[in-house]
């Protein structure tokens, strides 16, 4: 790097333009904020007829509230994604839980969006006071007591009054700031497959609770899907070496009837993790998303807990910007962590449970489960509470 670089200023600087950090960037800037945003990999372009993305997420109606006030959900709403009406859940396919929009008075529970398409919506969105620094990462951290410096693998010199991490679960900004982690590997992992349906556009997601880990469909726009598959880590990693036409033999094999005669498109893997930052800043740098927790995908809730990290965080530096008061305060990101690591917490502890419920054969087990879908399915009030869990309803 040439030493007689001068550096630039901006208020704020965010490294990984993802979903989550591209999110906050929008948000700071409308509100008048000037933002660094350094990402490796800019979105592509949408095409219409381009195959589905394997990366989906299930975002619920706070989150998609959000979305809409930044004005990216309107954009997305062009390209692709699909609402759902209904939330299946069963072990057996003869006793479905069902949770409906219909019961909490929405038009619907959510939608499955393609991540990629989700971050273009976010980056179309962008004004003048997103500078991007892409394609480009970060290789140094310097703090002081008002500010902090980034370099970039370009050369380039970033001052901010503070920096968010948004990079992801390996966060490397996390690393660079001294902020450890605890968590764990699960021994399962995940397969998820694009498949097309013999049906038409469907408007319910379900998830099958096994022995060996659950099964879940998430549907498409048109006759598409997403089919998810948790499994040992062995055997996941067997599936996803077969052809397309060997996986759909396997998924028929093992899917309940509910999936129909599904034929893979494609299909990727990856394992289940766990992991909680110990803090959620550091000086200078502030934590948002997968760099400060990932979750078991459970219930596909993990954007959406990024999404609220990503709210809450906006808002304080906002209101201190508008007050005129330091937006990179120990005293902000103090009540930042406080607010949210119980509730990302709660939420981990929460899938965990439901791990460790579903996913083993003990016989105590099995019927402690078995008893908790009968009562799930006897009791509206329950079904309720848990559909106003499922949208993020506070």
């Amino acid at each position: 790097m040439n030493s007689d670089t001068p550096a630039q200023h901006f208020d704020i600087s965010i490294v990984g333009g993802g979903m989550v950090g591209a999110a906050i960037a929008l948000a700071l800037s409308q509100a008048g904020l000037t933002v660094a945003l350094i990402e490796k990999q800019a979105p592509i372009e949408f095409e219409a007829d381009s195959v589905p993305d394997l990366r989906v997420s299930s975002i619920n109606l706070a989150s998609e509230a959000w979305l809409t006030k930044l004005g990216a959900w309107q954009l997305l709403q062009t390209m692709r994604l699909c609402p759902y009406q209904r939330l299946q859940a069963f072990e057996h396919p003869a006793s479905i839980v069902t949770f409906d929009a219909a019961e909490v008075k929405n038009s619907h529970l959510g939608h499955i969006v393609e991540n990629n398409l989700l971050q273009l919506a976010l980056w179309q969105q962008f004004c003048t006071r997103v500078s991007r620094f892409c394609p480009d990462s970060v290789i140094a951290l310097n703090q002081s007591a008002d500010g902090a410096c980034l370099t970039l693998d370009s050369g380039a010199q970033l001052n901010s009054a503070l920096v968010i991490a948004a990079d992801g679960g390996n966060s490397q900004l996390r690393q660079l700031a001294g902020i450890g982690t605890n968590g764990w590997q699960y021994q399962q992992a995940c397969l998820v497959a694009l498949v097309t349906t013999p049906y038409p556009q469907q408007n319910v997601t379900w998830q099958q609770f096994t022995p060996t880990g659950p099964k879940a469909f998430l549907p498409l726009p048109g006759q598409q899907g997403n089919i998810v598959w948790y499994d040992d880590a062995s055997r996941i990693k067997q599936l996803a070496a077969l052809t397309p036409e060997q996986l759909t033999l396997e998924l028929l094999k093992v899917f309940p009837p509910q999936l129909g005669k599904v034929e893979v498109v494609n299909s990727s893997w990856f394992p289940l993790a766990r992991m909680d930052a110990n803090r959620y800043y550091s000086g200078r740098v502030v934590l948002a998303g997968d760099a400060a927790h990932t979750i078991n995908p459970l219930a596909g809730q993990g954007v959406n807990l990024g999404f609220a990290d990503g709210k809450l965080l906006t808002e304080l530096i906002i209101n201190a910007y508008q007050q005129q008061q330091d937006i990179g305060s120990q005293t902000l990101f103090s009540t930042y962590q406080r607010k949210r690591k119980p509730a990302n917490l709660l939420m981990m502890s929460t899938m965990d449970g439901f791990y460790q419920l579903f996913g083993n054969d003990i016989p105590p087990l099995r019927k402690l489960r078995q008893l908790a879908l009968t009562i799930a399915s006897r009791s509206s009030a329950l079904k309720t509470i848990v559909t106003h869990f499922a949208v993020g309803a506070k």
